[in-house]
């Protein structure tokens, strides 16, 4: 599986998981966001090129934490459509999952 696929301009990220398996909604999200970054950083996208994120979480309990690292990040000048859904991920300790799409200018 590719982390990250380029194709026309816009790079797709595949779903993003923290290493931190045991950590809180908070320090998972930090990782996932950062590994984001990374992902679309390798192809020429900064986070003001995302143009949509889609955040799975298994407890929908777990947004406003969620939220709150997620808001912090964004560029908020350019922020992406964004979609988020309660949804049982592969390993229970998981707690939020999130796929995007840049455009690399």
């Amino acid at each position: 599986m590719s982390q990250a696929v380029l194709v026309n301009g816009c790079v797709h990220v595949a779903g993003q998981i923290a290493d931190t398996r045991k950590g809180s909604i908070a320090v998972q999200t930090a990782e996932v966001l950062a590994k984001i970054e990374a992902l679309i950083g390798q192809a020429g996208a900064t986070k003001a090129d995302l143009v949509a994120i889609n955040v799975f979480l298994p407890h929908i309990t777990d947004f406003d934490a969620m939220n709150a690292v997620y808001d912090c990040w964004i560029d908020p000048a350019h922020p992406p459509a964004r979609a988020c859904v309660e949804a049982r991920l592969a390993d229970p300790d998981l707690r939020v999952e999130m796929t995007a799409i840049a455009v690399v200018t």
